[in-house]
């Protein structure tokens, strides 16, 4: 038994000396923080970012690197969250959605115009200051769904497509 114990005080001292000086796992993704005295999170604006663009709009004038503070509808496909990370993607609220009524299952998808989705589209990841991205699903921490508004300030990665995706640091959800 005092075997026992004797190992147990060496793994405790082992992990606690690899914890010192406040040192965190800085290579991975990041985790979210929740403020309990807003009752948001550090990625949630308390209000409306000025400034946004539309999403076709934000895809013709991003510039690399650039900040950019942009608008429309979580959507795009039928899956348009990222399982395991804060990202999703949305799309410009001038591209018609079918309405519920047309007994379309999954509106957000966009299926009746895919041709306009592709210019209107952008990818959103939430980022920490490290710009890593954060492990939490976004639905769960931002209260959000398919075809919820928001508005995004981050900063815009263009491929060599032309595809926008921006690092987000704050995300404003409107209440429809």
């Amino acid at each position: 038994m005092k075997l026992l114990m004797s190992f147990a005080v060496v793994g405790l001292s082992i992990a606690m000396i690899g914890c010192k000086d406040g040192a965190t796992v800085a290579d991975g993704p990041s985790q979210n923080r929740y403020d309990l005295e807003s009752g948001k999170t550090q990625y949630e604006a308390e209000t409306e970012p000025a400034g946004a663009v539309p999403v076709g709009e934000a895809r013709q004038k991003a510039e690399d690197g650039k900040e950019i503070t942009l608008v429309g509808l979580i959507g795009g496909s039928s899956e348009p969250f990222v399982k395991g990370l804060a990202a999703f993607t949305i799309v410009d609220a001038k591209v018609p959605y079918c309405a519920p009524d047309e007994g379309c299952p999954t509106p957000w998808d966009y299926c009746c115009e895919t041709d306009a989705v592709k210019e209107n589209i952008a990818t959103v990841k939430i980022v920490d200051d490290a710009g890593k991205p954060v492990t939490q699903d976004a639905r769960d921490f931002l209260e959000v769904k398919e075809l919820s508004t928001v508005v995004v300030k981050g900063t815009a990665k263009r491929d060599d497509q032309g595809n926008l995706t921006v690092a987000a640091k704050k995300i404003f959800v409107r209440k429809d």
